[in-house]
Parts: C-alpha cells; sequence; structure tokens
C-alpha cells in the first residue's frame, strides 16, 4: 500500500494525475464524444452501492483495456461485491475521472455515477470522522483507520472540492453542506489522531485502531510507528485549508516541527546492482551532499528509523530486512521537503 508519492494538494492535479494514467488513449475526440470508453467502463465496474474495488478479475483494474463480453457478464455478477476500497486510489479516482468525463461529453450518466461515488464515501465514515479501509467488507485490518497509501488524504481532497463547489450543478447544495460536514469531521479525525510521545504532539501513523485510536499494524512490514509520507500529505491538507482553527495551526506548527528534527542529511537512497542477492538488485543509503531525506517509519518510543520484512520483526536497520522487501519497498523518500517549503509560506499568513 504505501507509495513514496507526495501529491499536490488540489484537487485539479489530482484530476491531471490520473487522467494521464486512466485516459492516455482517449485523444482528441473525447472532447465532444458522447461516450468516453474509460469512463464507461468504470459504469460497469461500479458496485450497486456506489464504489468501487481496486482488482477486477483478480487484476488491478485496467480501464484502457476494452472488456471481452465474458468480462462484462462477470461485472455484472460482481455489481454486489462488497469489496469496494478507497486504498489505492479507488473509487476516489473513478469519481474525479467520471466528473471530468462529464464536463467534456455532458453525459448525465457519468454525473450520477459520480455523485452514488460521494454518498458512499459520505456512508463509509465513521462517525469520530475517519474512514475504513474497506467498506462495507470491515473484516481484519480493513476497518482500521487509513491515512496508508492516502486514502482518507484523497477522499478528503475530494470532498472538500465538492464542499467548495468546484463540481458546480453536479452538486447541489445539499451535497455540499454533506460534504462540508465530513471534511470537518475529517479534520476533527486528524486532529485526535495527531500522535503524542512524550507530551508532544508528532506526526500520525498510517492506520488507527477505529475503536482505541491508537496506531495499528496494517500488512506484516507496516508496524505500529510515525508514517511520514502520509504524515505530509495530512499537512498538505492542513495547510490548504482557508480558515484554520487555533487547533489546526498548533497540529501543523508541531508536525512540522518534527519533520525538521527528524530529517537525515547528508544522504539518499539508491538501487544497485548486487549478484548475490536473490533479486539481483539492492537499496542502499549513499552519502549525498546536501541532499536530505526521511525515513518511511519511525518508532513511537525513540522516534528512530524502524524497518521490519516479512516475519513482522521490528529492525533497526534496512539491512536487516529481507532483499526482496528492502527494494520492494519505499523506505526512505524526500516527503518533509516539499512540506517545509510549504510551511514557510503557510506561516507568513498563519502564525
Amino acid at each position: 500500500m504505501a507509495t513514496s508519492r507526495l501529491t499536490a494538494l488540489t484537487i485539479r492535479h489530482i484530476t491531471t494525475m490520473w487522467l494521464a494514467v486512466l485516459a492516455a488513449n482517449t485523444g482528441a475526440a473525447a472532447q465532444t464524444a458522447v461516450a468516453d470508453s474509460v469512463a464507461e467502463q468504470m459504469l460497469l465496474l461500479q458496485r450497486s452501492y456506489g464504489g468501487w474495488s481496486k482488482t477486477f478479475d483478480g487484476k488491478a483494474v485496467d480501464y484502457r483495456r476494452p472488456f471481452s463480453e465474458g468480462e462484462r457478464r462477470l461485472a455484472w455478477k460482481q455489481k454486489e461485491a462488497d469489496d469496494a476500497t478507497i486504498d489505492n486510489g479507488a473509487t476516489t479516482k473513478e469519481v474525479i475521472y467520471l466528473l471530468e468525463a462529464h464536463r467534456k461529453t455532458g453525459n448525465a450518466r457519468y454525473a450520477d455515477a459520480a455523485r452514488r461515488g460521494v454518498d458512499y464515501l459520505l456512508k463509509a465514515q465513521y462517525p469520530g470522522g475517519g474512514w475504513p479501509q474497506y467498506f462495507p467488507d470491515t473484516r481484519f485490518y480493513r476497518s482500521q483507520i487509513t491515512y496508508n497509501d492516502d486514502a482518507i488524504f484523497n477522499v478528503l481532497t475530494l470532498l472538500k472540492a465538492v464542499a467548495d463547489g468546484e463540481y458546480g450543478p453536479v452538486f447541489g447544495r445539499r451535497y455540499r453542506k454533506r460534504a462540508q460536514r465530513a471534511v470537518l469531521k475529517g479534520v476533527e479525525n486528524i486532529l485526535a489522531t495527531q500522535v503524542e510521545i512524550d507530551g508532544k504532539r508528532t506526526i500520525w501513523a498510517a492506520q488507527y485502531d477505529k475503536d482505541s485510536l491508537k496506531p495499528a499494524t496494517a500488512r506484516a512490514y507496516e508496524l505500529p510507528s510515525l508514517a511520514t509520507s502520509e504524515s505530509a500529505n495530512i499537512l498538505m491538507f492542513l495547510m490548504a485549508l482557508t480558515a484554520p482553527s487555533e487547533r489546526v495551526k498548533q497540529a501543523i506548527h508541531q508536525g512540522v516541527r518534527w519533520f525538521t528534527e527528524h530529517d537525515i542529511e547528508g544522504y539518499t537512497t539508491k538501487i544497485v546492482v548486487a549478484p548475490d542477492q536473490p533479486t539481483g538488485r539492492d537499496r542502499v543509503l549513499v552519502v549525498a551532499p546536501g541532499e536530505v531525506i526521511w525515513a518511511r517509519f519511525y518508532d513511537l518510543a525513540e522516534q528512530q528509523p524502524l524497518f521490519a520484512g516479512r516475519d513482522g520483526q521490528p529492525k533497526k536497520k534496512l539491512e536487516a530486512v529481507e532483499n526482496e522487501r528492502r527494494v520492494g519497498y519505499a523506505w526512505y523518500g524526500g516527503w518533509g521537503d516539499t512540506v517545509i517549503k510549504r510551511y514557510k509560506k503557510w506561516v507568513e499568513h498563519h502564525q
């Protein structure tokens, strides 16, 4: 689930990203077409209750590939499947694409499907303001409040755009009010889950137990910890609020302070050829004057870099993790850099 991407905090930027990924082959004809081939595939895979799965027929969804007749029949059979999710951009990316397809084509079916997607997101929100990774299937860690992979960040960014009226007549006054309430509750959840260690607010974990609001384990190598990638985007979202409360301001000050105190200066990571390793490659830390990076995770006691392999055992050094996980996961990145740069501008207007 983890990513090293630091998404720009505007719905337009997110839209541009997903359009590039999902519709690179639609061409100029999509500007005037009544039907959009990618949007049509999305309608087919939308669950009856409004959300989308991140997989189809056991594989990651590829909306650019035309479905066979057998696949179309399978899609209809799966309309009631309870596997809709916000993981890996699912549901939010479909809603955003459908809204753009509606803008281009005027096809009312796309706007209707987007509204049902937003209905799904509003229904999935916990009373305390967080979202589970999956809904309605909340077995195991699927029930956890999930910032991981920017899941809640994507939802809040979309709902904020709806609340702000960025989609015009597609979402009327009632929708905008519902979305605004959901965003406010989401912000409250963010404030409630900012991890406190030794009496100081720090940053956020990737996922939390929905009842205790304590950092929780997801996959074996994603231990309860401070998560820099997700925390960076949380802070970017908070800094985009037009009228932040004093509590929000304090959360931002404290979170940015944590990033400035836990950077790793003068190093970067790279993938190198390693014939002696099972994958033939390795991920290593190398000296890089002028560079600044952060570990992906920090422990909840000493706030030092934390690593884990598929055995789920915490490790203090990356080289202690098996080779497959060393090269298959983003253990270091520059997540805090964009946050700190944005904060320097933000603090000029918010003390």
